[in-house]
């Protein structure tokens, strides 16, 4: 039988101790970066403030981007929790607008000061920005599946994946916006509503102008 996650027994010792040293590495070099400067920060000096050696920090994280990013598979769980357990009566693309914004930009006071600090971070320095979008980006095959699960279509439905890859992509708009939760807004604002809904009026424009065009030619022809 399957354990549920209120049943899974508590870590034994070796997996307490393991998990102490990663977030202590993590901790580390999330504060030596932030004093000092991501390429400044070398991967010994990190080992050397968490008191470990190089092997042991190379046991735990398999590059120096990767003790920024320390939570890939909570991230993932999070993003299709955010589509499989949306409310009653709420579009996919709104769940995963509010997922994205929640987890791109943190509000009010109850903002963790660390997971701003992170972003921030990362926003300043092109190699995590790299990084973090390819390691965000290959959620895109599990979310689509997910997305076809929630609405009934097959596994390789092009539209999930269509949907799956903007939403997805459309967190890192505005990063050099003055308002980057405006900027992921209207891309939301174009897969909710499609281009019809964008609000530029080209679409409007341009049915505007065929419908004109429509009856133009029926008058032609009811005078012929």
């Amino acid at each position: 039988m399957t354990e549920t996650a209120g049943e899974r027994p508590p870590l034994g010792r070796r997996e307490r101790k393991k998990a102490a040293t990663r977030q202590a590495l993590a901790d580390a070099a999330l504060r030596l970066f932030a004093e000092h400067g991501y390429d400044q920060v070398g991967i010994r000096d990190i080992a050397d403030a968490a008191d470990v050696s190089t092997t042991t920090l190379f046991k735990h994280f398999p590059s120096k981007e990767a003790l920024v990013f320390d939570e890939g598979d909570e991230l993932k769980a999070a993003l299709l929790a955010a589509v499989r357990e949306r409310p009653a009566g709420q579009s996919v693309p709104r769940a995963l607008r509010d997922h994205v914004l929640r987890s791109r930009i943190p509000k009010g006071e109850h903002a963790d000061p660390r997971f701003t600090q992170l972003l921030e971070l990362v926003d300043a320095t092109p190699a995590l920005r790299a990084y973090s979008r390819r390691m965000w980006m290959q959620h895109e095959i599990e979310l689509a599946s997910a997305i076809a699960d929630e609405i009934g279509a097959p596994a390789d439905d092009p539209i999930c994946r269509a949907l799956a890859h903007f939403a997805l992509a459309a967190r890192d708009l505005g990063h050099d916006s003055p308002d980057p939760e405006a900027a992921v807004n209207r891309a939301f604002d174009l897969l909710e509503h499609g281009w019809s809904g964008a609000g530029d009026g080209t679409s409007a424009e341009n049915t505007a102008n065929a419908e004109n065009a429509g009856n133009a030619g029926n008058s032609h022809r009811a005078e012929s």
